[in-house]
């Protein structure tokens, strides 16, 4: 009688049979799970870098140039040569080009350096605008100019072009070369041989034995 109150082998629950789906599904777990939780934590390794705030960007050149906001630096410094081979470097406190679609930069704190044969040219400038194309400066305000031989030249309002080492003022200008002292309303001066032509109200003084 005991043995007619067990349950038949057939009633075992299948789920449990070797085979059967609960132990494929058991099998598939032990793959998947380790690897849903890889993925996850890549996902969060790399989420830090991929934040809208963050400011974080590759230079490309072509990205730049079609870029709609202005490009501003700290102590730009520019470099050329002139017609005559000769160097120069321009420095400024700051530059600003207000759009990437022009070449004409901003500049403030102009300082401008030409080696020359007789001796280094020295421009100094408040603020203008440069063109990077031309090589030419339109200086709004007073600017100083130093060479060798004791020229000098103090105006306001002009406009130089490093490349032909020209120099034309819209101001009152006066200064000195090796003949003597001048004084005009406007100036024209070729830089590279110091000499100057005198527009309006010109004076002239020259030096006893300067010119020989």
């Amino acid at each position: 009688m005991a043995e007619a109150d067990l349950p038949p082998p057939s009633a075992k629950p299948r789920w449990a049979a070797p085979g059967s789906g609960h132990d494929k599904l058991i099998r598939l777990s032990k793959v998947a799970l380790p690897a849903a939780a890889g993925i996850l934590l890549a996902i969060l390794a790399l989420a830090p870098f991929q934040k809208k705030g963050d400011v974080s960007f590759i230079l490309n050149k072509k990205k730049v140039q079609s870029a709609p906001e202005q490009l501003r630096v700290e102590s730009a410094r520019y470099t050329g040569t002139d017609k005559k081979g000769e160097q120069f470097v321009m420095t400024a406190n700051r530059a600003v080009q207000p759009s990437s679609d022009t070449r004409i930069v901003n500049i403030e704190g102009i300082f401008a350096k030409i080696d020359q044969q007789k001796g280094p040219m020295q421009i100094v400038a408040d603020h203008g605008r440069y063109n990077v194309d031309t090589q030419r400066i339109a200086i709004d305000g007073p600017v100083k100019v130093t060479g060798a031989d004791g020229f000098h030249l103090n105006t306001s309002n002009v406009l130089i072009d490093l490349g032909d080492q020209q120099l034309a003022s819209q101001g009152a200008a006066e200064g000195a070369t090796n003949l003597g002292q001048f004084r005009a309303n406007r100036i024209r001066a070729d830089l590279s041989n110091h000499t100057v032509v005198l527009d309006g109200g010109a004076r002239l003084k020259i030096v006893q034995g300067a010119v020989r």
